[in-house]
């Protein structure tokens, strides 16, 4: 039995950085993201002696002949973390590949994780619920691989569709924004993503950022409160279909994130911002807590098309916004 696994990634309104549990403690966060139909595929083919690992977006590959060779080394470690938490018997292959460019900001690395822990627990004839999966994400990330350990992106990649979600700490709690389908229809027609072909966003810059807010230094504070409840204006905007509203508040919350770093932007990003904004778009923001690769903007459909090739014009790529409710996906063959 060949297993495939698929889960969507996200792009992000706002609330970046207010996810991380170091501030849930103190301020409590809120994210608002949204699920896309652009996917991390991971295929499970079975069969042979050895442990092959492949990622067509990286182009690296692996070759070992027991999970006792699985070692962290930076090559292919999400892969190999996924099947030291959740082993198999017997030879297996692993290929993973995305439907975007690598560091697009879109929570490729939470998608890949919830994919492999899915397509694994399948193969393992275990049945995980959406909770337990982004537990498991989570458990991967920063258990196995000693990262942040934040949630939003594997709850949207697990679950799919529009959410809020809510930290408190180590506790969560995530809402659907429900919409019409007219309203989803009309939201996704004012939606522009943008991939900048650019990312730059430093560990040292994410250290330095961190080390500020627990310093207490007031102007990253004050970034990251703001782009919290920047986050729980969204929801309403979004149920009202006030999109020039909602424009307003993801321009905001790019201001609050240029306000942790102003070296989130670059000559290039600025200029392609700037061919954005001179198009028509009513406010844009970079995905992800850092610069990301892409940028969200939210225009009124009928300069879309200029705002598309203007950006275009500046060696940008657009990727087209539809929306995922479906969450990870595992079939059999």
């Amino acid at each position: 039995m060949n297993l495939y696994a698929r889960a969507p990634l996200r792009i992000d309104f706002a609330g970046g950085w207010s996810d991380d549990p170091a501030f849930g403690e103190s301020g409590g966060g809120c994210v608002v993201n949204a699920a896309i139909a652009s996917y991390v595929h991971v295929e499970f083919p079975t069969g042979g002696k050895t442990i092959r690992l492949h990622s067509e977006d990286t182009l690296e590959h692996l070759t070992v002949s027991s999970p006792a060779h699985l070692v962290y080394d930076g090559l292919l470690d999400r892969h190999k973390a996924a099947l030291n938490m959740l082993p198999v018997t017997g030879g297996l292959e692993i290929l993973s590949r995305a439907d975007v460019p690598p560091g697009s900001g879109l929570g490729e690395s939470a998608a890949l994780d919830i994919a492999l822990l899915a397509g694994l627990a399948r193969g393992r004839m275990e049945d995980y619920d959406t909770d337990e999966l982004v537990e498991l994400g989570i458990m991967l990330d920063a258990g196995e691989l000693g990262s942040s350990g934040k949630r939003q992106d594997h709850i949207s990649a697990a679950v799919g569709g529009i959410l809020e979600i809510d930290f408190f700490g180590e506790r969560v709690e995530r809402r659907r924004v429900v919409l019409g389908d007219d309203a989803f229809a009309e939201l996704g027609q004012h939606l522009l993503l943008v991939y900048t072909g650019q990312t730059h966003f430093s560990l040292q810059a994410y250290r330095r950022i961190w080390e500020a807010y627990s310093a207490g230094d007031e102007e990253v504070v004050r970034a990251m409160c703001g782009m919290r409840d920047v986050a729980r204006d969204v929801r309403a905007m979004l149920e009202a279909g006030d999109w020039e509203a909602l424009a307003r508040l993801v321009d905001r919350n790019w201001q609050y994130q240029l306000t942790l770093d102003p070296t989130m932007a670059t000559p290039h990003t600025r200029s392609i911002e700037t061919a954005i904004r001179d198009a028509g778009a009513w406010g844009l923001k970079a995905t992800g807590e850092g610069a990301g690769g892409c940028f969200l903007a939210v225009c009124p459909p009928d300069r879309k098309d200029r705002v598309a090739a203007a950006a275009e014009k500046c060696g940008a790529i657009i990727i087209e916004v539809r929306f995922d409710f479906e969450g990870v996906v595992v079939s059999a063959s």
